[in-house]
């Protein structure tokens, strides 16, 4: 005997399945602001971007399948890079509208690079992740690995935190030593945060 399906559900199903399924990329722009970057110099061209304290990606990989697309309203936008002083703005995104923000970064003059360091080299998948020191945002991944790229980090014990939305964190404690040459290496898996607990 086969199961029936009444007819009061299958309204209800359907609605079910409709609303479980990503919208056509017609029906996003239509709802959806866009926000693109006009990097004005160097340095801004690698800086991490925020949106609503939370880490989207860096400035220059903001376009095609990444551009960056938001609910209409208003958002606060911060682009950062070690060393440079932060340009924070906020923004009211509208739908099927695109908000271009240029971006210049100017030398921190706070900013102190050690006289001493020892060297850290990351080789991280995917190499777009957020790399953080002691809980500052210190640059990408790309940044620190392949040959002559690395961090330069004072001696002492440092934590360093790796992120990527749509990934899991790595975060792992390293004691510097000066003049040593340090590497980590790891693969960021796909999940989110809370599916580490």
């Amino acid at each position: 005997m086969q199961p029936r399906i009444s007819k009061i559900l299958m309204p209800v199903v359907f609605l079910a399945l409709l609303f479980t399924r990503p919208l056509p990329v017609a029906a996003q722009s239509e709802i959806l602001g866009e926000v693109r970057f006009q990097p004005e110099n160097g340095p801004a061209k690698t800086a991490g971007v925020w949106v609503d304290g939370k880490y989207v990606g860096y400035l220059n990989e903001l376009k095609g399948s990444k551009k960056l697309l938001l609910l209409p309203g208003d958002h606060e936008i911060s682009v950062r890079e070690a060393g440079y002083r932060s340009v924070d703005e906020k923004i009211t995104v509208e739908p099927n509208a695109v908000h271009t923000l240029k971006v210049i970064l100017t030398k921190d003059p706070r900013a102190q690079m050690p006289t001493v360091s020892g060297e850290v080299r990351l080789s991280i998948e995917p190499d777009r992740a957020a790399v953080f020191v002691d809980d500052q945002y210190a640059g990408h991944a790309h940044e620190f690995g392949g040959a002559g790229r690395a961090m330069l980090l004072s001696p002492g014990r440092h934590r360093i935190k790796i992120t990527l939305p749509g990934y899991q964190s790595f975060d792992t404690e390293i004691d510097v030593r000066a003049n040593q040459k340090y590497d980590i290496k790891t693969q960021l898996p796909k999940g989110h945060e809370s599916d580490q607990n």
